[in-house]
């Protein structure tokens, strides 16, 4: 379960959510941001109702889990921000760069805080992933700030998700009740942008969908896989934006990026083969085990 709630999870950040709020170009990066919160909070709570999780306990309390919950909703909020930010700064290379970053921050914090071993194969599928960060960081001609801060914040939140013992719906109703007050007062004072149609005002309400949908599996994904698998897993994310954005938007795959593409994927062909290998020894008869 761990794996297919990891798969949603990234697949959606991979394809859905990119072509939805590709369809929002007339909406400020801002008002997306504010809707997604809003709308996300409505979601979850109507989502709280339908499933009765509310019995389980309240989503606002001073419980020191819940003061964790706060900390990762204010480290998810500066990530998305930060992201918003670089995209209307012309700076997307950076940010796209953090993503495939992020999965080595998800294994360093998996090794050095849960104490995570990983076998020489998970080593060497880690180092063919380091090995094409490092070739798109030469590419890119520096280390950017903005790529290593998207990415050591991600981390450090599917951290705090994975030590925090809560319901993910139940976590992140709680993430998005802090934020929602500050999603409101934007939205209070900001402008409504001009021509918006009624299916614009649909995928703006949809926004809540494409962003606690996909969260609330990663949480869930959190709690079952080691950290650094989930690291690896996350992969998936960056590789399916690339292939969108040249299979259907039409952009050019520079070289670099290619190089990077494939040890990527490597790495992680990898990772599989030695996550399968004890599965299929286990699975032998006894009969059929060496002595």
């Amino acid at each position: 379960m761990g794996l297919i709630y990891a798969l949603g999870a990234f697949l959606s950040w991979g394809l859905v959510v990119p072509v939805h709020f590709r369809l929002l170009d007339g909406v400020p990066a801002w008002g997306i941001l504010a809707h997604r919160i809003v709308w996300s909070a409505l979601f979850i709570a109507l989502l709280l109702v339908a499933l009765r999780l509310l019995r389980r306990g309240p989503i606002v309390s001073f419980e020191r889990r819940h003061l964790f919950l706060l900390l990762s909703a204010l480290i998810i909020a500066g990530n998305w921000s930060l992201y918003l930010w670089a995209v209307q700064n012309g700076r997307m290379l950076e940010a796209s760069l953090g993503y495939f970053v992020n999965p080595l921050a998800n294994v360093a914090l998996g090794a050095l805080v849960l104490r995570e071993r990983l076998r020489p194969l998970q080593l060497a599928a880690v180092a063919l992933a380091a090995l094409g960060v490092v070739a798109a960081v030469v590419a890119a001609g520096s280390l950017p700030w903005i790529a290593l801060t998207l990415a050591v914040s991600f981390a450090i939140y599917g951290l705090i998700r994975k030590l925090v013992p809560i319901d993910p719906i139940l976590g992140l109703g709680a993430e998005t009740v802090a934020l929602l007050p500050i999603a409101l007062a934007y939205l209070a004072v900001a402008p409504t942008p001009p021509g918006l149609g009624g299916v614009d005002w649909l995928l703006l309400v949809l926004t809540g969908v494409t962003t606690a949908v996909p969260l609330m599996w990663f949480a869930a994904a959190a709690a079952r896989l080691k950290l650094s698998t989930l690291g690896l897993m996350q992969y998936l994310s960056p590789s399916c934006l690339l292939l969108l954005s040249v299979l259907v938007y039409g952009e050019k795959l520079p070289p670099s990026r290619a190089l990077v593409f494939g040890l990527i994927w490597a790495g992680l062909a990898l990772y599989a083969l030695d996550a399968a290998r004890p599965r299929s020894v286990a699975a032998r008869a006894p009969e059929d085990r060496p002595a």
